[in-house]
C-alpha cells in the first residue's frame, strides 16, 4: 500500500514536472522577441548567410527568444533557405512565430512614397533608398524602349507610369514587379471621370501629367494651379508656343537657374517650349496629384500670358495681351534687380 502511494506520488510530480517544463517552453516559445518593446525590422538581403542573418535578429531580440530563433533555425534548416525582405520583430510575436515569418517569407511591407523630382535617375535613386533593389537595375529598365513599350509608353514618357501617392510593397520587389504594380496603381487612378476630363480637353492621360509637370513647376501654390493649367490649355488650342521657362531649365539640366535670359532660348532640344509648339515629348518632373487635378479641371478664361509677381508671393499675374504681359514682365524684372538676383 505504501509503495502504490509513493508511486502514486513520483507520478504525480512527474506530470506536475511535465506541465511546468512545458508552460515554461510555451512562456520562451510565445514571449514577445523585442528586446526594446518597440516593433523593429530587420533587412535580409542576398548576401545574407545564416550567421549574418543571426547577428541582425539577435541585435533587436531578447535574449532567451534569440535561443529559440537558433533551436528553431537549427532544427528546421533555415540556413539552407533563407528569403530576402523586411521582417518585423515586435513587442506582440513571440520567437516562434516569428521565426514561421522568417521561414516562410511572411514580410512587413514598406510603405513606399513615389517622389515628385525631375530626373529618372534621381526617381531610381529615391526609390533604391527604401527598397533592395538597385538605383542602376530600375534605370536600366527606365532606359529600355522595349520594356517601356510594354507599357505602352516610351523612354521619354515610362515616369507617367508613377504616380505620386503612397504604397505599400515588399522590401525586396523587383524593378520588373515594380513597374508592374506602378501599371496597376496608374490604371487605378485615371477613373473614368478622369479620363473623361482629359478627353474633353483634348489630351491623353500622358499629355496631361505632362503639362501637369510644367504647371507644378510654375506655382507651388495649389490654389493658382488651375489658373495657370487654363493658360496653357488656352495656348495648347490657339498653337501658341507654350514658352514654358521650367522646360528651358529641363532642357539645360540647370535646375538652379532664376532668371531666363535670352541667349538660353535658342537650345536645340525638344524641351525648347520657345522653339517647338505643343507639349514636349515627356514630363519634367513627376507631377503632384494636385497638378494633374488641375489640368483635368483647368479654369476656363481667356488669359494667354503670365509672369510671377512683384512681390514673390510665388503667384502669378495674368494678361489677355502681349501688352499687359510685357508691363507685367517689366515689373517683376525690376524687383529682380532690386534684389540683385541674376
Amino acid at each position: 500500500m505504501k509503495k502504490q502511494k509513493h508511486g502514486g506520488r513520483l507520478l504525480t510530480a512527474l506530470v506536475l514536472g511535465l506541465v511546468a517544463s512545458g508552460a515554461i517552453m510555451a512562456y520562451f516559445l510565445f514571449m514577445p522577441m523585442s528586446k526594446t518593446g518597440d516593433t523593429e525590422y530587420v533587412y535580409i538581403d542576398t548576401d545574407d548567410d545564416i550567421d549574418s542573418v543571426m547577428v541582425k535578429v539577435g541585435r533587436v531580440s531578447r535574449g532567451t527568444s534569440m535561443t529559440i530563433f537558433r533551436l528553431l533555425s537549427s532544427y528546421t534548416g533555415y540556413g539552407d533557405h533563407i528569403r530576402t525582405g523586411r521582417y518585423a520583430v515586435d513587442a506582440k510575436t513571440g520567437g516562434l512565430q516569428t521565426f514561421r515569418h522568417f521561414r516562410n517569407g511572411q514580410q512587413a511591407p514598406v510603405s513606399l512614397t513615389i517622389p515628385s523630382v525631375r530626373t529618372k535617375e534621381r526617381l531610381a535613386e529615391e526609390i533604391a533608398r527604401h527598397l533592395m533593389l538597385s538605383a542602376s537595375d530600375l534605370t536600366a529598365l527606365l532606359d529600355d524602349e522595349a520594356v517601356c513599350g510594354d507599357y505602352g509608353l516610351d523612354t521619354l514618357t515610362i515616369q507617367t507610369l508613377f504616380i505620386p501617392n503612397t504604397y505599400d510593397v515588399y522590401w525586396n520587389i523587383s524593378p520588373k514587379n515594380l513597374l508592374d504594380r506602378m501599371k496597376k496603381e496608374s490604371d487605378r487612378f485615371w477613373t473614368p471621370e478622369r479620363k473623361g476630363k482629359a478627353e474633353t480637353a483634348g489630351m491623353t492621360p500622358v499629355e496631361v501629367i505632362t503639362m501637369a509637370s510644367i504647371v507644378d513647376e510654375e506655382t507651388a501654390n495649389d490654389a493658382e494651379k488651375p489658373m495657370v493649367a487654363g493658360m496653357y490649355v488656352n495656348r495648347l488650342k490657339a498653337g501658341m508656343p507654350l514658352q514654358a521657362d521650367p522646360t528651358i531649365k529641363y532642357a539645360w539640366r540647370r535646375f538652379d537657374l532664376r532668371r531666363i535670359y535670352n541667349k538660353l532660348l535658342f537650345i536645340d532640344s525638344p524641351y525648347n517650349t520657345y522653339r517647338n509648339t505643343g507639349l514636349p515629348p515627356g514630363p519634367i518632373r513627376i507631377p503632384s496629384v494636385a497638378g494633374i487635378d488641375a489640368v483635368l479641371n483647368h479654369i476656363h478664361h481667356n488669359y494667354m500670358y503670365m509672369c510671377a509677381k512683384e512681390d514673390f508671393s510665388g503667384t502669378h499675374n495674368f494678361a489677355v495681351t502681349y501688352d499687359e504681359h510685357l508691363k507685367n514682365a517689366a515689373k517683376y524684372s525690376e524687383a529682380l534687380n532690386r534684389r540683385g538676383i541674376k
